[in-house]
């Protein structure tokens, strides 16, 4: 069992930045592929960006440019830096161990002048 709390969303105006966190429980999180998802009102969730254990990424190219995905093995920690924020970035923002059924709880980012 993965346990994974995420953290850090707000209220932000365009332009602004925040930085997500997303504490993973495990000895072995230096291991662990992770992804950040997002879900904006009456839509799908979609795909965010992904870090593997070897500290490759990959990005949606509505996000490409603008937000980075880093990790942190010795706090167990996945962060998502987020730049440039627009209000179509709107979403609950959600982390999880990629191939398994392990997601946080989500995070609330909004973008409104």
């Amino acid at each position: 069992q993965v346990q994974l709390v995420e953290s850090g969303g707000g209220l932000v105006q365009p332009g602004g930045s925040l930085r997500l966190s997303c504490a993973a429980s495990g000895s072995i999180f230096r291991t662990y592929n992770m992804g950040w998802y997002r879900q904006a009102p009456g839509k799908q969730r979609e795909w965010v960006a992904n870090l593997f254990s070897h500290d490759s990424t990959s990005y949606a190219t509505s996000v490409k440019g603008r937000f980075t995905i880093s990790r942190d093995n010795d706090k167990n920690t996945v962060y998502l830096q987020m730049n440039s924020l627009k209000p179509e970035d709107t979403a609950v923002y959600y982390c999880t161990l990629l191939g398994t059924n392990f997601w946080g709880q989500g995070t609330q980012v909004t973008v409104s002048s």
